[in-house]
């Protein structure tokens, strides 16, 4: 479950490190973002040299929650942070996927976010 505000690891490598959520797209009430939900978020600390900044606002999906998550099989996976990958478009902004990655991730149509991943759970 990602609210407005909360920090979130990001798990490419597109120069981010730590961002903060600022809106959760898919509705004006909508106030709770999921696995595989876009959402809009500012950046709050980023490596030198690389192509974002800190400040920047920037689009991204999340890739890992905390909060467990029920499949449709009964199922429940739950990671130990939460994680986010910036995008450009619908494809990842970074060349390179850090960490597991939700099945959830694929089945909502980021599939290269999901092929550029380590593991896929």
């Amino acid at each position: 479950m990602i609210q407005l505000r909360t920090i979130l690891n990001v798990a490419d490598n597109s120069g981010a490190k730590l961002v903060r959520v600022i809106k959760v797209y898919g509705g004006s009430r909508r106030r709770y973002a999921g696995l595989g939900d876009i959402v809009l978020a500012s950046i709050r600390k980023a490596e030198p040299r690389k192509s974002v900044k800190k400040g920047e606002m920037v689009k991204g999906v999340v890739v890992r929650v905390k909060s467990p998550h029920r499949r449709k099989d009964g199922s429940y996976v739950r990671f130990d942070d939460n994680a986010f990958v910036l995008l450009d478009g619908l494809e990842p902004k970074g060349g390179r996927i850090f960490g597991p990655i939700a099945r959830e991730i694929k089945e909502k149509g980021f599939v290269k976010i999901a092929t550029l991943a380590e593991e896929l759970v």
